[in-house]
């Protein structure tokens, strides 16, 4: 009897490290937006109690960033994009970023595990809406009709990230792991890698330097996103 092949399923996270290239600030390099910024003002559901128009403030400013005609989709974007249309149900891209250049670049099947800067939510209702300009504490919720309850769609230190359950899935079946540009610093995305492991998957780290955590892959790559990536990408849809 013939061995059945296993369709290799391709898992992806990326982090800050894909975006910096494109303009976008990230949190913990030096300069970096936590250096202006206490995680407590603005990053917690505590700071939005008890000072939502200091959030409003810090979030829609990020969001205006996006409007940026210099903010754009670099070639590790649009080299995931194409991998993912080239494979199509074989490659799901998670991100811990919450800018949309991988929307804009093309990526579909994607999953942002720590929200989105474009999404707000109610927290009254639980109603999530498309957010084009700012919040703010006066704007009222299209769904319950409520006031002062509309936050950023962001998850906030404390609270669970996205689509957990569809995560771990896709790890549990993915035959490559593979992780972009992201410290290691954060969890439960830094332990993305060992339940991959765990399942038998190939890992591989494409981070400018090897991250904190990156003895637990069995391949590393250094160098920029927008260098690494396309070159990965192109090797992989030759071997196809």
């Amino acid at each position: 009897m013939v061995a059945k092949i296993r369709k290799q399923q391709w898992v992806i996270l990326t982090g800050a490290g894909i975006s910096a290239e494109s303009g976008i600030g990230t949190f913990r390099d030096s300069g970096g937006l936590w250096e202006r910024h206490r995680i407590e003002d603005v990053a917690t559901p505590e700071a939005f109690l008890r000072a939502p128009s200091r959030v409003h403030d810090f979030y829609n400013a990020r969001r205006a960033q996006l409007d940026d005609p210099a903010i754009a989709p670099n070639a590790a974007h649009w080299a995931l994009a194409r991998l993912e249309a080239a494979l199509p149900d074989q490659v799901l891209l998670v991100t811990q970023n919450v800018d949309d250049l991988h929307e804009r670049a093309g990526s579909r099947n994607l999953i942002h595990m720590h929200g989105a800067l474009r999404s707000g939510l109610c927290r009254w209702c639980d109603h999530r809406f498309a957010v084009a300009d700012r919040l703010s504490v006066d704007h009222q919720c299209g769904a319950c009709q409520r006031s002062a309850g509309l936050r950023p769609d962001i998850v906030w230190f404390g609270e669970m990230p996205y689509e957990m359950d569809r995560i771990h899935a896709a790890l549990a079946r993915c035959t490559q792991f593979v992780s972009i540009g992201t410290s290691g610093h954060v969890y439960p995305a830094a332990g993305f890698v060992d339940v991959a492991r765990d399942a038998g998957a190939d890992t591989l780290e494409l981070n400018l330097e090897r991250s904190e955590i990156g003895n637990r892959f069995h391949h590393h790559i250094a160098g920029p996103a927008s260098k690494t990536v396309p070159a990965w990408v192109d090797r992989v849809l030759q071997s196809q």
